[in-house]
């Protein structure tokens, strides 16, 4: 219960929900116990007057009775109502909050953060662990305050009628809350293994929906449908197995109130006989009996909810209790003008232990293209996730307008810097959407998105579309080509109108003709803006002012792209390889044209 205890600012924040609830509970259990009350005075009022009543006098009880009894019925269905309008309502709004909460959490944690979690987890946090802890403070505690005010209720009225009697009938209470937690206990456990099971068989099709064209080129279907068969196979015996435990749910419920009822009419009968008891006093513990039953059972209920709550708020609290790495710990205004330099950078990936920078240091001008070449897995990205300060260098410095990045304001240079990364991400939604996500008011004119498109060389793409720019994606731009994915991209960062441009590796998936194009308008644009390319292709970065050339995290060469072919090392082998495999390239597609 320790972790729940996180819940209690919200118990207060809601504290009139809940004391509302506590006291419609109680008013709704007034009524419910004046019911029994009423049967058990009218039964010994009929039986007492029974030899005088008549049929005019006995038809005038019955409505009077009818109609007390409806009374009270109707006054305990409102009190009910309020109850539930008043504790459930004030779960809703918790589970509100807390998913708030979370996903705030979300994106105050960095990007290192993301690197040592894997997303299903994240997720299950804001989903499974929320309604399990919802229904901790929704039926959780409406059951728990209901049982404690109805018991109290019931046993004074009880023990009022006859006390012995009462401790004969609750015997099997007990026992009762007992059986029914073992019971929830084994459903909790096989439901949580179904849930899994289920989440299993979701992530299988899931994957299958989003690899389809790759089961098809390699003729997996029916080794796919086997994995997903067995997958569901497990599901199917799982449930039947959760299915066989709930079904003793209710016939324990059954026969511990059979037992309850039959110690009642044994023991009540032998009272009446001896004149201990009346008539109505056995009907009205009928009534009793049978209201305390559900109170009972949902001891052990509300216990597993409890547990299964507790442990999915230890899972929250961790969460929230992650503190970012990276902080932004200057809130004065800044304006990027143009410079940054890298000094003796070093930094290993903590999750890896692979060291991806080693000792880097280069200085990039204002206003300057800047390049950055090596072969995959060189570092070259991690260069660009330092720089935005998604991590931080174990060592040396990083200068932005000779300030160390730390000591500036991070929100206010962040929103000055256009990126393309290398994974292109875009959102199930609309083009023009996705293009003005940049931006912090997204009302932008049709000719901005056309300026914009138009730079990124995807203009005429969007306007085969029927409803160009109101185009709505598929899930991460499936209905888009690699090409058309990244040059939305590139608008995406152009339209922000960006102090510094950063491309990780963004054109791979355009032609050297597009590529060629996309490039030279960027130059165009660039004049008072500082850009940096990453890229494994030289024909991306030759018209760099200048660039370096990395390998193993480790500075190899640097200078122009003149300079660097003048010194006939590194670049000038792999720009003579590239060269080459362009040529054969262009030579198979014009065999393939004659063809």
């Amino acid at each position: 219960m320790k972790s729940l205890k996180y819940l209690n600012k919200y118990f207060l924040k809601y504290k009139w929900h809940l004391i509302a609830g506590i006291v419609f509970t109680v008013v709704s259990n007034f009524f419910a116990v004046k019911m029994p009350v009423l049967v058990k005075d009218t039964i010994n009022h009929y039986v007492e007057t029974l030899g005088n009543l008549t049929f005019e006098n006995a038809i005038w009880l019955a409505i009077k009775t009818g109609g007390i009894y409806l009374a009270l019925t109707i006054a305990k269905g409102i009190f009910l109502f309020l109850v539930r309008q008043s504790i459930i309502m004030m779960s809703r709004q918790i589970e509100y909050d807390l998913k708030n909460e979370i996903f705030n959490q979300y994106l105050k944690l960095d990007f290192s953060f993301y690197k040592r979690n894997n997303t299903g987890d994240l997720m299950n946090r804001i989903s499974e662990d929320v309604s399990l802890v919802r229904m901790y403070l929704g039926p959780g505690v409406m059951y728990t305050i209901n049982l404690v005010v109805l018991f109290v209720l019931v046993i004074v009225q009880m023990i009022a009628i006859n006390g012995t009697l009462t401790l004969f009938v609750l015997i099997p209470l007990p026992l009762m809350s007992f059986l029914i937690y073992k019971v929830s206990s084994s459903m909790s456990r096989l439901s949580s293994e179904v849930q899994k099971e289920q989440s299993t068989l979701s992530t299988l099709a899931q994957e299958t929906f989003s690899g389809i064209r790759i089961i098809k080129a390699y003729q997996r279907e029916e080794q796919i449908h086997d994995k997903f068969n067995s997958s569901a196979d497990n599901y199917k015996n799982k449930s039947m197995r959760l299915i066989m435990v709930n079904s003793l749910f209710m016939p324990t419920i059954s026969f511990l109130i059979g037992l309850s009822t039959v110690i009642l009419i044994y023991l009540g009968g032998i009272m009446t006989i001896n004149e201990t008891i009346t008539v109505g006093d056995i009907v009205a513990f009928v009534f009793f009996v049978n209201m305390l039953t559900w109170p009972f059972a949902s001891v052990g209920w509300v216990t597993s909810i409890i547990q299964r709550a507790a442990a999915s708020q230890t899972r929250i609290n961790q969460f929230l209790e992650a503190t970012p790495e990276i902080k932004n710990n200057n809130f004065d205004d800044f304006t990027f003008k143009g410079k940054i330099e890298f000094k003796n950078v070093s930094y290993t990936y903590p999750n890896t232990g692979i060291q991806a920078i080693e000792n880097l240091s280069f200085v990039v001008e204002k206003g300057k293209t800047f390049a950055i070449i090596g072969r995959t897995g060189s570092g070259k990205s991690t260069i660009l996730h330092l720089l935005t300060r998604n991590i931080q260098p174990d060592s040396g410095q990083i200068l932005i307008d000779g300030i160390d990045i730390s000591m500036i304001n991070l929100d206010q240079f962040r929103a000055q810097i256009g990126i393309v990364p290398q994974e292109v991400f875009l959102f199930s939604d609309t083009i023009s959407y996705n293009i003005s996500f940049g931006l912090e008011n997204r009302n932008v004119s049709i000719e901005e998105l056309r300026e914009v498109a138009k730079r990124a060389h995807v203009l005429h793409n969007i306007e085969d579309f029927p409803a160009q720019f109101d185009t709505l994606l598929g899930e991460r731009g499936v209905n888009l080509s690699g090409g058309q994915k990244q040059r939305i991209s590139i608008a995406r960062a152009l339209i922000r109108k960006p102090k510094l441009l950063l491309l990780d590796d963004c054109l791979s998936a355009v032609d050297t003709e597009t590529e060629e194009i996309i490039l030279r308008n960027l130059v165009d644009e660039s004049i008072e803006r500082t850009t940096l390319i990453v890229s494994h292709r030289i024909s991306s970065l030759r018209n760099a002012d200048k660039m370096i050339l990395i390998d193993k995290g480790q500075k190899v060469e640097e200078g122009s792209h003149d300079e660097l072919i003048a010194l006939n090392g590194q670049y000038a082998e792999i720009y003579e390889k590239q060269l080459i495999d362009e040529a054969e390239e262009s030579e198979e597609s014009e065999e393939a044209a004659a063809e």
